[in-house]
């Protein structure tokens, strides 16, 4: 049987924390995001690297 390393353990744990809280991107979410910005690029782009920004400044995100 195999075991994963603590590292990997910690980074599953993380994984569903982010679950757990509703940050991680499912097709259906994108697909939600890019029409709720009419599928332009540039909306879409520029709403991403807010919420990069907004989560980094949270903690959430190194």
């Amino acid at each position: 049987m195999k075991q994963i390393s603590n590292k990997e353990y910690e980074k599953y744990q993380q994984y569903l924390t982010h679950q757990l809280h509703g940050r991680i991107l499912t097709p259906d979410g994108l697909r939600i995001v890019c029409a709720s910005f009419d599928y332009d690029p540039e909306q879409i782009g520029k709403y991403m690297l807010e919420m990069l920004a907004k989560f980094r400044n949270e903690g959430v995100i190194q």
